[in-house]
């Protein structure tokens, strides 16, 4: 196990941020470079929001999670960002998983591509819980992600499944997007669920969208920004939850929310679709 995370490492750029490593920055987490540090405190820069945007994702998982698991979801597929070092001891999504389901036995598989989240989830989280994998794999690629042995094999396919897609970034071109998706989605039989995630400027200022594209462009080149309709798009046909597409914020806010106040400071979109 620890040889195949340092492994991992040999791979990691510490000289490009990503876009996973910021979120774990900007939460408060330690997974992380100078670079995503450095990127964090540009945008902060920008719009000052960055921290308080980061921790409304990192909730806005946990409830999705807590309410699939109390909906009777046993097992997740949580395929991109969903490792963050920021979250507290048994606060990581899978130990949210747990707690809020009345099985004994939820499983939970995360696919990610970044080597040091890789690396540092293997080492600390696999050797503890015979019941979470993780696995290195890329959306882009979906059809070798899903055919990975762990994948294919830690969970059963011919149950309900919660599929969590945090990398609709990566997803350079809408026709990519919505050939993942509909693949996912044919991918889990009924009574499965699919979540996404994904990034927008919808509540950029209109006189700061120059600087911030320009910032995205350094930091994060081939990061992918969507707006509402365009994820709407994605979306349509399958029976969202309510509140259907919204900041992450306003999805079945609790005590925990952040950013409730102005919800577009959240920089991102969240929906829960029951499949088919």
């Amino acid at each position: 196990m620890r040889q195949r995370a340092i492994r991992n490492l040999t791979n990691l750029d510490t000289t490009r941020a990503s876009v996973t490593r910021i979120l774990d920055a900007a939460a408060g987490g330690k997974n992380h470079f100078e670079v995503d540090s450095d990127a964090v405190r540009r945008y902060d820069e920008a719009v000052p929001v960055t921290g308080s945007a980061a921790r409304a994702v990192l909730l806005y998982l946990a409830r999705v999670v807590a309410h699939l698991a109390g909906s009777g979801i046993d097992q997740f597929l949580i395929i991109g960002s969903g490792v963050p070092s920021a979250l507290p001891p048994g606060r990581q999504l899978h130990d949210v998983a747990r707690g809020a389901s009345a099985a004994s036995d939820v499983r939970v598989v995360y696919v990610e591509n970044d080597p040091l989240i890789l690396a540092s989830a293997r080492v600390t989280i696999e050797p503890l819980n015979d019941l979470v994998r993780v696995v290195e794999g890329d959306i882009r690629q979906i059809d070798e992600m899903l055919a990975d042995e762990v994948v294919a094999r830690f969970i059963d396919w011919e149950r309900p499944v919660g599929v969590l897609l945090l990398s609709t970034h990566s997803l350079t071109d809408d026709e990519l997007a919505s050939f993942v998706i509909k693949r996912l989605c044919h991918s889990v039989v009924d009574g499965s669920y699919l979540a996404i995630l994904q990034t927008t400027f919808d509540g950029i200022p209109a006189e700061l969208l120059p600087a911030i594209n320009d910032l995205l462009a350094m930091t994060l080149p081939g990061h992918v920004i969507r707006s509402h309709a365009e994820v709407a798009t994605f979306l349509d046909g399958l029976e969202l939850l309510e509140p259907g597409l919204v900041w992450v914020p306003q999805w079945r806010p609790d005590g925990d929310s952040v950013c409730t106040d102005q919800p577009s400071s959240s920089g991102n979109y969240g929906a829960v679709a029951r499949l088919p």
